[in-house]
């Protein structure tokens, strides 16, 4: 059975997700804080499948505490705020968070996202592709997850990665927005689709000097560019 570690300050929060997830059914454990979540999830980095974090709360914020867990582990995290700017949503993504749930928010919606996290968070590749894809300088290792650029390995958020490897493995094929939503969000997304043009944004930056490769089709979506071989 898969555990929930549920973070939010308000006991009448935490009682509400603790019903759905226990009629899932999920293993809950609480946590009042970020102290407090930071606390239980060193004691056993292992233990849990997936995080709900409040952003707001007192001692030490969400942002902090995911930036902590980020250090260590990919843990899907799916964050709660009542703040929904779109300056918000940016900050926590950069910082890996895997969704983003604005308060106040209903509970079916939270546990279709947190369904469609862990369905994807921690995908085995099965073999069926290659196991890399070397462009240039650039190099995606599917298997670590790794991805390097003129030998250097770069940082990505969970998100980042897992849009680039869906495009990579599809090369010179357009999508469009709806469809990366479909297969990297893994979920008929409720939000605005700007939220796919952002993470692209984002893994240009981290590409460097191959951020061509992700091309824009106008009208359409974004592809992975490389040169047909002869």
């Amino acid at each position: 059975m898969k555990h929930i570690l549920v973070v939010d300050d308000e006991a009448r929060i935490r009682e509400l997700i603790r019903e759905h997830l226990e009629a899932q059914p999920y293993l809950v454990t609480e946590a009042v804080d970020g102290n407090d979540a930071l606390e239980k999830f060193k004691e056993n980095p292992d233990l849990y499948n997936a995080m709900i974090l409040d952003v707001m709360m007192p001692h030490l914020d969400g942002w902090t505490v995911c930036r902590e867990v980020r250090r260590v582990s990919d843990l899907p995290v799916i964050m709660l705020t009542a703040r929904g700017e779109e300056y918000d949503k940016l900050f926590g993504f950069e910082l890996g968070v895997d969704d983003y749930l604005v308060k106040p928010f209903s509970p079916k919606e939270l546990m279709a996202r947190l369904n469609a996290v862990l369905r994807r968070g921690r995908k085995v590749d099965n073999g069926e592709a290659e196991d890399r894809v070397v462009v240039d300088g650039l190099k995606i290792d599917f298997p670590s997850r790794q991805v390097t650029v003129d030998g250097n390995i770069i940082k990505l958020t969970p998100r980042e990665y897992e849009l680039l490897q869906y495009l990579a493995r599809h090369p010179n094929q357009a999508f469009s927005r709806e469809q990366l939503l479909n297969q990297v969000w893994g979920y008929d997304f409720y939000g605005d689709d700007r939220t796919v043009d952002t993470h692209i944004k984002m893994l240009r930056e981290s590409l460097q000097s191959y951020k061509n490769h992700i091309v824009t089709v106008w009208g359409h979506g974004y592809k992975f560019e490389v040169e047909e071989k002869k």
